[in-house]
């Protein structure tokens, strides 16, 4: 990491409700946000409550806990970190994506941001680790350390594992599984964590239904191509429903 590396160089906070660390050393602003309305959101009601609930303790209270979103990919968990800036932007909350190879800069990026008066996201999408990858620096981030987590950050974290790290057994570890412990330590020093499963066709048509708003005429023949569209790719979500409705709105969803 550049030794000139400052947090305010390139990032107004003002302006720029949301951050991206660079790996040549410096956060970027981000002007445009891909995010959508939280009520925009199928089938995940409850998860949506949770985490809303937990983000408005942290700005209402400084209080809220570290959060894991885990389960099914595309299920709509990287989005709904994202969703959470339309909603709590305009009170003082800020989001900075890092990415799993950058949390080393983590301690300092708590220095820089402790003293501001905004309330930060941590954002570090897809996180999992494997076996001969270091992930003892954000275990300590997280409890354990010294240092106490800054009261105006918290760090939302999503991932595919419930555990974030594979799990196997080593035989020539006592008993086999203390290493299995030190691995689902991780991930137990999120509090929260909530769970995505994967979807069947309905909760996957219902998904679809929502970008359209009032449903078209011929919209058998569009589920139909749905279906196939969702086969080939070998998933029914939301990321696929999202997709689908890209290709419909270009013209192209005939062609499945």
């Amino acid at each position: 990491m550049p030794k000139s590396w400052n947090l305010n160089l390139q990032w107004d906070m003002g302006s720029c409700i949301a951050g991206v660390y660079r790996k040549s050393g410096y956060i970027h602003g981000i002007l445009e946000v891909e995010a959508k309305e939280l009520d925009c959101f199928v089938g995940i009601q409850k998860e949506v409550r949770l985490l809303c609930a937990n983000t408005e303790s942290f700005l209402e209270r400084n209080l809220g806990v570290n959060v894991l979103l885990w389960g099914a990919r595309g299920s709509g968990k990287s989005s709904l970190i994202k969703a959470l800036l339309v909603k709590y932007a305009s009170k003082g909350l800020r989001v900075l994506q890092i990415e799993k190879e950058d949390l080393e800069i983590l301690p300092e990026v708590f220095d820089n941001l402790r003293d501001k008066d905004y309330k930060f996201i941590i954002f570090c999408d897809d996180l999992s680790f494997e076996e001969n990858e270091n992930y003892k620096g954000l275990k300590s981030v997280l409890e354990g350390g010294l240092e106490a987590l800054p009261a105006n950050i918290r760090i939302y974290a999503t991932s595919n594992r419930r555990h974030l790290l594979p799990e196997f057994h080593n035989e020539n570890e006592i008993f086999g599984y203390e290493g299995n412990e030190d691995k689902i330590a991780l991930s137990d020093r999120f509090p929260l964590c909530i769970g995505f499963y994967a979807q069947g066709n309905k909760e996957y048509l219902e998904v679809l239904k929502s970008y359209f708003g009032e449903l078209p005429k011929n919209w058998d023949k569009i589920s139909q191509k749905a279906m196939q569209y969702a086969t080939q790719k070998g998933s029914l979500n939301p990321r696929t429903a999202a997709h689908f409705y890209a290709l419909y709105q270009s013209g192209l969803w005939e062609l499945f």
